[in-house]
């Protein structure tokens, strides 16, 4: 690499956490290792490449057990070497146009704000590029940790900011969630079961009537609202599998408390 280049790099880390993620992972390293200082994956613990693809991809890769979702990216904010940084998951990569906006931002100078906020765009399989209609929401991943840090939420992983302003980006990050419907289902069972643990945790009440609105409201609004009616028979399918998400997640929470509930509570005695 000539010194030349390493001279245009934008001074901002990116990291990402992973596991089990080798057919995704270079991807998503590839969208980003040309332009920032540098790239880090915080595996744990991967059973397939993802370690050895991301090596070779140019990352620095590193092992961190499994402390939850906001923690773990807790963990590989205090890795890097550069205050701003890119929140990336591992089944996402940054789109040309929006690697060339950052770029813009950090060409001389830092920015004046405190992040930037920017739009993920859901990826079906066989696209390329994001259809002219898809869906599209919006996110905060660019951002200086001396003003904000990502939430340490066992299950929530978004950036809070404490202080400074927040900017608009118009490039987007591609999504690329859907890999097969088994391991689709596997993360949904992992995720739903660690949002019911945290809920009982933190003695939060379910609103029964949820229970029979959950899906059909949730079908809706990703369907329609999404606009995943425009997106054939995989549009609709991705429909009834977030709905059933919903509605599996308050299933499992109204378990996890009716278990709770039936638990003996445990008796101090005084010494004699």
């Amino acid at each position: 690499m000539s010194e030349k280049s390493v001279k245009k790099r934008c001074p901002i880390s990116v990291y990402i956490v992973a596991k089990n993620e080798a057919d995704r992972i270079g991807r998503a390293v590839r969208s980003v290792i040309d332009w920032v200082d540098e790239v880090i994956v915080v595996d744990s613990g991967s059973e397939d490449a993802t370690v050895l693809i991301a090596s070779e991809a140019g990352a620095r890769v590193l092992y961190h057990a499994w402390p939850g979702y906001g923690p773990q990216k807790r963990y590989g904010e205090d890795l890097c070497r550069n205050d701003w940084l890119i929140n990336l998951d591992a089944d996402e990569e940054v789109s040309p146009e929006l690697a060339a906006e950052i770029q813009s931002h950090f060409n001389g100078q830092l920015p004046s704000c405190a992040a930037f906020r920017m739009r993920v765009t859901d990826m079906l399989p066989g696209e390329k590029r994001p259809k002219w209609f898809a869906y599209s929401y919006e996110i905060m991943r660019l951002y200086d940790r001396r003003q904000g840090r990502c939430s340490d939420h066992a299950y929530k992983d978004r950036v809070e900011m404490a202080t400074g302003t927040v900017e608009e980006l118009n490039g987007r990050i591609w999504h690329h969630s859907f890999r097969d419907w088994e391991s689709t289902v596997a993360k949904l069972n992992f995720y739903t079961s660690q949002v019911a643990q945290d809920r009982v945790h933190r003695k939060m009440r379910l609103l029964r009537l949820r229970l029979f609105t959950e899906f059909p409201l949730q079908f809706l609004k990703c369907y329609l609202g999404r606009r995943f009616i425009f997106r054939g028979a995989m549009g609709l399918a991705m429909s009834v599998t977030v709905a059933y998400l919903n509605l599996l997640r308050l299933l499992k929470t109204e378990e996890a408390q009716k278990l709770h509930a039936k638990k003996p509570a445990v008796q101090v005695r005084d010494a004699a």
